[in-house]
């Protein structure tokens, strides 16, 4: 599989929550929300996942508005609906409701046949320790590239 051309990445994700799984989702947009992804005018800052009425829906996705949208503009920061299967939101509610997990937005990407598309992860809050000892890591690995050139 090729990597998607617009690929903008959730960077702090990985380094607040250890991640336990993942997915992709669909999910809902406007016309004017399309094209500014397909600029890749989006930021993940705060974004959250939360079930509403057994459905999973995204909130603080700051997509910009589009220049030339004119009067079908849309609110950037507004919440939107994710698409997955039935079995599988029912799978991860049950998983939020008993460990007490989060479910974070990883990267948002579009595929080839132009739908966008958000890999979502269930995560835990790391502490500030794991948080060192994945800086650590990242560190040595930098090293042992650095040697190996």
């Amino acid at each position: 599989m090729a990597t998607p051309e617009i690929y903008i990445k959730n960077r702090p994700a990985t380094f607040e929550y250890a991640i336990e799984d993942k997915l992709t989702a669909g999910i809902m947009l406007t016309g004017s929300e399309i094209k500014s992804v397909r600029n890749g005018k989006v930021s993940f800052n705060d974004a959250y996942c939360y079930f509403h009425n057994g459905e999973l829906w995204i909130k603080s996705l700051h997509i910009a508005q589009y220049i030339n949208a004119g009067y079908a503009s849309h609110d950037p920061i507004r919440d939107r609906k994710l698409l997955l299967q039935k079995k599988e939101l029912n799978k991860w509610a049950t998983k939020i409701k008993e460990k007490g997990l989060t479910i974070v937005p990883l990267s948002m990407f579009v595929n080839e046949k132009g739908y966008a598309k958000l890999d979502i992860g269930l995560g835990k809050g790391k502490k500030m320790h794991d948080k060192r000892e994945s800086i650590k890591s990242r560190e040595a690995d930098r090293e042992i590239a650095r040697y190996m050139k």
